[in-house]
């Protein structure tokens, strides 16, 4: 019973991320980008500057940390190509998600959130899943967040549930619009997936 479960669920994830492919590469909506701070300190010959108790917003993206440091290739923070290192209580929060970490590292490209890399003791990430209402969540020492691609990948200790069912390995990816897990053998350096799976309650 348990291997036929297991089928279905690995079947309904890959059906899922089929399924929603072409929106997972759709372009990001650009808005203005909003930033608050308790205090700020620009080091105009380094081209840095750094913020205490930071926030930025655009849109229904956020990221908040107790301090943020920003460097860029060219003259001013406009971020057209800026990178950003976080750290402290960092909290990111996107339409499909969260995650928190010790710190991150963010880089904005054409003045969108394109990528982010976080580590923690550990990371971690959660999601409401649509179609139960349950939360999706997992940790892991590195998240990294491919915002294009709409893919979390967790990486070292990694761990994710869908609120009934886990998964563990050394690094997992989980697709945020499509809301499924991949395992694929070649990142788990010799090491094997463990997935539970709970039995839904039997109904009276």
């Amino acid at each position: 019973m348990a291997t036929s479960n297991l089928k279905r669920f690995i079947a309904f994830a890959l059906a899922l991320q089929i399924g929603h492919a072409a929106a997972a590469t759709a372009p990001a909506k650009q808005e203005v980008i909003s930033l608050d701070a308790q205090s700020s300190e620009l080091d105009l010959r380094n081209n840095n500057v750094e913020f205490r108790k930071v926030r930025i917003a655009q849109g229904n993206m956020t990221v908040s940390a107790d301090q943020g440091q920003a460097t860029r290739q060219a003259s001013g923070l406009d971020f057209d190509n800026s990178v950003w290192m976080f750290r402290g209580n960092v909290k990111i929060t996107m339409d499909q998600g969260q995650l928190s970490a010790d710190e991150a590292q963010i880089n904005f490209v054409k003045k969108l959130l394109a990528k982010a890399v976080a580590n923690g003791t550990p990371a971690e990430f959660q999601q409401r899943i649509e179609k139960t209402g349950k939360i999706a969540h997992g940790h892991a020492d590195t998240i990294d967040y491919d915002a294009s691609k709409g893919i979390v990948r967790l990486s070292k200790n990694a761990w994710l549930s869908d609120g009934q069912n886990e998964i563990r390995g050394e690094s997992l990816k989980y697709n945020l619009l499509a809301q499924s897990i991949v395992a694929e053998a070649a990142e788990q350096n010799s090491q094997r997936v463990h997935i539970i799976i709970t039995p839904p309650p039997s109904k009276p």
